[in-house]
């Protein structure tokens, strides 16, 4: 059996290895002509690092990333609405990991190439369509720098991990649109920077409507450490104003970003300094698209952002894809038939990612800041006076628990 795999991001890659891991041939096919650390920070949750440990590459992800130990929540003005340990610290038996989004890409791919070749992934395609019949699926590619010549590769199942804007998608879905958008605007850099706290620790200040977020995304060397920085912000009506377009190099002015990069204070940290020292400052809109009925037509499904564009909240993104394909990897391995495998992989990822996709619509657990800030706008005494520890707490454990990580750990009141 071979698997076409469209998409050489964290869930295509991951998808490959799965596979690879388990005896099953794949072929990943990329329409950038070379693979990019491009992008800035994320988090990748314990539940998906589990997965990346048994694939053999927690060692590869120390080098790179860093083992986050403590997240805090502010307000926007640095008031303190809750904490709590995280990964191993809390409990759970794998870490959580701020790491570069590009970094984690390349080490994934160079894992893919030493073990299945250099071969596995070709790059400089793009999806184009596929037809399918009993036996397998014909994928078409065209030359991704002149669209003039084209590839067609077969394989008995296609996945799509093509992200948001997915070609197989956009087959089984033609009338859906563009993807959703509520008006925020997103500004992401890094630099290098002095340790902040104890170099292990984010930090989330404010709320859905405007939000900044800080965590270090590499090991400290000499007494800095790369940082990397978020800031959210809604910048139109989204029911009369389209979605700018979306892009991992899109760059942004210093001038556009600054002066609501200093609407936010964090304790100890010098917001203006940071994003001035920033020598790149890339703009996303933060959109997601509406669940699903079927991410399986026949021998094609659906991965990944391809299957479930969310809101980055909750540190969910990278984590669900790297979830979807261990859950496929092994639906595959053991099916007495592809199609079945596709769609036993659906009935049980399409439900929880759905799930996961409306949750982060309304602020994920990090709800728990926009309802002390709606209570209370001007700032607290007390934060137990405006929202118990046991309400705070069932905002972000209940996430938690509905996101597949909870460590049954109790957070700190704040």
């Amino acid at each position: 059996m071979t698997i076409l795999i469209a998409g050489a991001g964290i869930g295509g890659l991951t998808a490959a290895l799965m596979l690879h891991q388990r005896g099953i041939k794949s072929q990943v096919i990329e329409q950038a002509t070379q693979v990019r650390e491009v992008g800035v920070g994320i988090n990748t949750l314990p539940h998906s690092i589990a997965e990346l440990t048994e694939l053999g590459l927690l060692s590869r992800l120390d080098e790179v990333g860093l083992r986050t130990r403590e997240l805090r929540y502010l307000t926007r003005t640095g008031q303190e609405v809750w904490r709590e340990l995280r990964g191993i610290h809390a409990g759970h038996e794998h870490p959580q990991f701020s790491i570069h989004r590009g970094r984690l890409q390349k080490l994934l791919l160079d894992a893919v190439i030493e073990r299945m070749g250099p071969e596995a992934v070709q790059t400089g395609l793009r999806l184009a369509g596929f037809v399918q019949d009993d036996a397998g699926v014909s994928a078409h590619f065209t030359d991704a720098h002149d669209g003039c010549s084209s590839r067609t590769l077969r394989g008995e199942v296609l996945i799509c991990a093509d992200g948001i804007h997915s070609v197989g998608r956009r087959q089984f879905y033609p009338s859906e649109g563009p993807p959703s958008w509520a008006g925020v605007v997103m500004w992401r850099g890094a630099a290098e920077w002095p340790v902040w706290e104890d170099g292990e620790t984010m930090a989330i200040a404010g709320g859905l409507g405007g939000k900044l977020v800080l965590y270090p995304i590499a090991p400290a060397k000499d007494g800095r450490q790369l940082m990397n920085w978020v800031v959210n912000i809604r910048m139109a009506d989204a029911s009369v104003s389209p979605p700018p377009p979306e892009s991992w190099s899109k760059m942004a002015p210093l001038a556009k970003v600054l002066p609501y990069a200093k609407r936010f204070h964090v304790p100890g940290m010098d917001v203006e300094a940071l994003v001035r020292a920033s020598g790149s400052i890339f703009e996303y809109p933060m959109a997601d698209r509406d669940p699903l009925p079927r991410w399986t037509h026949g021998r094609v499904t659906l991965l990944g952002d391809a299957a479930h564009p969310m809101y980055p909240v909750g540190s969910n993104g990278a984590a669900q894809a790297i979830l979807d394909a261990r859950c496929l990897a092994d639906q595959l391995a053991k099916a007495e038939h592809p199609r079945e495998a596709l769609y036993r992989y659906e009935l049980e990822r399409l439900p929880k990612t759905a799930e996961i996709v409306r949750t982060n619509r309304i602020g994920g657990p990090e709800r728990v800041i926009d309802e002390v800030e709606r209570l209370k706008p001007a700032g607290f005494d007390n934060i137990d006076d405006i929202l118990s520890v046991a309400d705070r707490e069932s905002i972000v454990k209940g996430y938690a628990t509905m996101a597949g990580f909870s460590a049954q750990q109790p957070g700190n009141g704040g």
